[in-house]
């Protein structure tokens, strides 16, 4: 098959060194094979660069991808079965039809990508960032999965998507206490003291109906903190006092947060 524009752009850059350290670790050969003829099977590409490549329909089976940086590539129709793409980054990729099966997803960043049809049954997951990802099949689209990428993004700091997974994880079960109360710390580092202690009390309130006590003990503890922080804050302003709330309180409503998520890692699901 005839390389199309983008591919031959993405070789040029290859070629030339455009693509920087990275691409002095890859294969340039069987890099160049691919783009030149959208055949690889059992290619070595690890840390191939391969941003906008036109991969339509691709053979890739069993391919060494790992830390490829395939981000917006085209690979709709790819066959990527039992391929290697731990830690690649498929940020934006269209991926719709592609055959996953079987391939090792480990830590890939699937952020943004098309997964409408693809077929992913055996692959490895795990740390896998589906985070904006459309087309996730039904299999891998459930309450645990959205749950364990709130909490994965929650870590890297990204606590806006956190609540998005959070959110699509309660859309499915409005009865998940764990994920109400990581919602009410994400929230909480954001800032929204109101929301977040919504949430925290509703947690609570499930926890206690549900006999968790441990969770109970989490989520009562964290919403205790957020009132005392709250009242503290209104004395100030009645005192004619300027500034938010004090460092100290938020330095302890932290540590309560912390604990809180310590205590959501260890809980079952």
């Amino acid at each position: 098959m005839k390389s199309s524009f983008p591919s031959a752009i993405a070789l040029a850059l290859l070629l030339t060194g455009g693509m920087g350290s990275a691409a002095l670790a890859e294969n340039l050969e069987q890099t160049q094979q691919l783009l030149t003829t959208n055949e690889c099977s059992g290619c070595e590409l690890s840390k191939a660069g391969l941003v906008y490549a036109q991969l339509l329909g691709a053979d890739l089976t069993k391919a060494n991808l790992i830390q490829a940086n395939l981000s917006h590539a085209n690979l709709s129709a790819a066959n990527l079965s039992q391929a290697q793409l731990n830690g690649a980054v498929l940020f934006g990729a269209d991926l719709s039809g592609a055959d996953l099966s079987g391939a090792n997803l480990q830590g890939v960043d699937l952020r943004e990508a098309n997964l409408t049809n693809a077929k992913l049954e055996g692959a490895n997951i795990e740390g896998a960032n589906f985070l904006g990802a459309v087309g996730i099949p039904a299999e891998l689209a459930t309450v645990k999965n959205y749950y364990l990428w709130g909490m994965a993004e929650a870590q890297r700091g990204n606590f806006r998507g956190a609540i998005a997974n959070y959110n699509q994880a309660l859309s499915q079960d409005p009865d998940f206490a764990n994920a109400y109360l990581a919602r009410s710390i994400a929230r909480f580092r954001l800032g929204d003291q109101a929301g977040a202690l919504s949430d925290a009390q509703y947690a609570d309130e499930l926890y206690l109906k549900q006999n968790s006590e441990r969770g109970h003990q989490a989520a009562s503890q964290f919403a205790m903190g957020i009132q005392a922080a709250q009242e503290a804050y209104d004395e100030r302003q009645r005192a004619g006092s300027s500034g938010g709330v004090g460092g100290n309180i938020l330095n302890v409503l932290g540590g309560l947060a912390g604990m809180a998520l310590q205590v959501l890692q260890y809980m079952s699901f």
